[in-house]
């Protein structure tokens, strides 16, 4: 899974992603680093189960901190965005691009409307517009993948091919879901008479569907921006990347205690009185009023909410929950929420999948079959063929 943080220049999206991607000293032991300048590893949390059976859990690809399992996702810095994108203005190329990988989409708004839709200093300017842009962009930029090739669609309907496959196969790059795009087809009834009005709703149904957009309103310890966030807050996540950035530095460096997407920080050290001022400002304009810096909540709302993913910890010894070494808990897996026990084992190995005979919820001893759907949290072994 990777999400795409996006946003217009100067929004604030590169501290987002670098603040997400930093981690603390516990979290960043985990081996896993950026693999490409544009690509790194942030984390969401769910409750590490290892507290059930009374014994301490050895993560291989995750971390747990004092029961909280930190699970890796990929974020992917993608390309500055500027109006115009789908037409090759400023890096509107290199962004759509990186887009065609992403899941979904975090949105990093400059909520305080002190710069334009360019990323230029301005004041008062409207975050909605932002908002909207963004969205626009995207929709103008899949339906000139539908159009430049509308003609040959239309003439291989008439052969009797079915529309929402030719449609699928035209659009399949943009990591979309088959199913989905049979779906939109047949809601919006799309035929080879659609004017292009019509193919500019479906592009928009298809980016809402398969590329999900977060909007996180950046700079939110601003005034301008509290005021902004009063009239969006139905829509926005406020969020303070730069404090967010903060605060794992400091903890990095041993100054304070502090727990990604926690609503506080303890300070452990001794601190000049400039730091104490930042960290108090923190404190105040941030943490006090919105109950964390935003950054985890971001990521979360679009694993959890958005994409509707849940967690399901693998074992192989459903008595003791380790695998063949003795580790407690040794993995943590993101599935869709619709994953079975079968999914289960193919995303483990495919040789797992390909000779899977049966599966055990490790809670109940009860052993469950191929089509089981899983439940967030599920401890399952899995039975394979010898």
């Amino acid at each position: 899974m990777k999400i795409g943080v996006v946003g217009k220049p100067s929004s604030g999206k590169t501290t987002f992603f670098d603040a997400a991607t930093m981690g603390n000293a516990q979290i960043a032991s985990y081996p896993f680093t950026t693999i490409e300048p544009n690509l790194g590893t942030a984390f969401v949390r769910v409750p590490c189960p290892h507290k059930e059976i009374g014994k301490e859990c050895n993560p291989k690809n995750s971390v747990c901190v004092n029961g909280t399992r930190f699970v890796p996702v990929q974020l992917l810095d993608v390309a500055g965005l500027v109006p115009g994108a789908h037409e090759g203005k400023g890096l509107g190329n290199q962004f759509l691009d990186n887009l065609m990988d992403a899941d979904g989409l975090i949105h990093v708004v400059d909520m305080s409307g002190k710069t334009d839709a360019e990323g230029n200093p301005t004041t008062g300017h409207n975050p909605k517009e932002d908002i909207s842009f963004l969205e626009a962009e995207i929709d103008y930029w899949i339906l000139k993948i539908l159009t430049k090739s509308w003609d040959s669609i239309q003439r291989r309907v008439k052969t009797g091919m079915k529309m929402d496959e030719l449609i699928y196969q035209q659009v399949s790059g943009l990591n979309v879901n088959r199913d989905e795009i049979k779906e939109i087809v047949k809601e919006l009834s799309i035929s080879t008479d659609s004017s292009k009005d019509e193919l500019l709703t479906l592009s928009s149904e298809i980016r809402k569907r398969n590329k999900p957009i977060i909007i996180a309103g950046n700079k939110i310890d601003l005034p301008e921006a509290k005021e902004n966030y009063k009239i969006l807050s139905k829509n926005v996540i406020p969020v303070s990347a730069e404090s967010e950035l903060a605060l794992k530095r400091a903890s990095e460096a041993g100054l304070i205690e502090y727990v990604p997407g926690g609503s506080g920080f303890k300070i452990i050290s001794e601190l000049n009185e400039k730091r104490k001022k930042a960290l108090d400002y923190i404190r105040k304009n941030v943490l006090e009023p919105f109950g964390s810096t935003g950054v985890q909540k971001a990521i979360e709302e679009m694993v959890f909410g958005k994409l509707k993913m849940k967690v399901v910890f693998p074992v192989e010894d459903e008595n003791h929950w380790t695998d063949k070494n003795g580790n407690v808990l040794p993995d943590a897996i993101l599935l869709p929420e619709s994953a079975t026990a079968l999914d289960l084992a193919y995303k483990i190995h495919t040789d797992i999948g390909e000779n899977f005979i049966g599966a055990i919820d490790a809670r109940t001893k009860r052993k469950i079959g191929k089509d089981h759907v899983l439940k967030n949290g599920d401890i399952i072994r899995v039975i394979i063929k010898k």
